[in-house]
């Protein structure tokens, strides 16, 4: 993890550091000193302090008494809300898009297919993720509802941290890919309910996401606001 050493504001900060929690660069339970990270990006603790009190703010870091502060780990329900958002919306723009597709929307979302594909061939995880986030804002453009994509952004954090962990193993990135290409092919021929049940399935492998990821870091998450199981 490196940043630039020049002095930087204290929204400069918050969001390196944010996208750097969010993208797994800074793992959940790392500790998060202060005066360290003054250092690296070459200022004064107090902008430090202050992008440190948003991110506690925002449940991305956390402070325990007497120990220091850390990453916090990935709250389970804010994934499962975040999910049941993603579902409910994308769900819903696919099949407008495999209804109003044409032939321009097709070039488009087959080039950003082919796009993701290089940069998993390349190991380029951080373009892989991008591409991904690109793939279903254009999958809302396409459906006539730009700004659906906008609304889901602003609860999907949580679940972001758990798509980025997930794609530490290739196969996954492999799947995703794979489930990207079925989700294109259905809404390029115009075939809307293939499109939904494509995308439906796609959007719930999170959940088995986090079962392996619970195992290659088992302090991941925070399961103390998990409550019973959600249809």
């Amino acid at each position: 993890m490196t940043f630039s050493t020049a002095g930087q504001s204290a929204d400069q900060i918050y969001r390196a550091l944010r996208a750097n929690i969010l993208d797994a660069a800074i793992l959940p339970g790392e500790a998060m000193s202060e005066a360290r990270m003054a250092a690296q990006f070459g200022v004064s603790r107090t902008p430090v302090r202050e992008a440190f009190k948003r991110l506690v703010d925002e449940g991305f870091l956390l402070v325990r008494p007497q120990a220091g502060t850390f990453v916090a780990p990935i709250d389970l329900a804010a994934v499962h809300d975040s999910q049941f958002v993603r579902e409910t919306l994308e769900c819903r723009t696919v099949v407008l898009a495999a209804e109003r597709i044409d032939a321009a929307g097709k070039a488009r979302l087959d080039a950003l297919v082919a796009q993701q594909g290089q940069a998993m061939a390349a190991g380029d995880r951080k373009s892989f993720f991008r591409l991904d986030e690109s793939f279903h804002a254009e999958l809302s453009r396409l459906a006539g509802y730009p700004s659906v994509w906008s609304m889901i952004e602003a609860v999907k954090a949580q679940l972001d941290r758990v798509r980025c962990l997930s794609l530490e193993t290739p196969s996954w990135s492999d799947m995703i890919l794979r489930e990207h290409r079925e989700i294109a092919a259905c809404v390029g021929r115009g075939d809307a309910s293939g499109a939904e049940a494509a995308m439906r399935a796609h959007l719930r492998t999170v959940f088995d996401a986090i079962e392996a990821i619970a195992q290659a870091h088992v302090d991941a998450f925070d399961k103390s606001r998990l409550g019973p199981p959600r249809d």
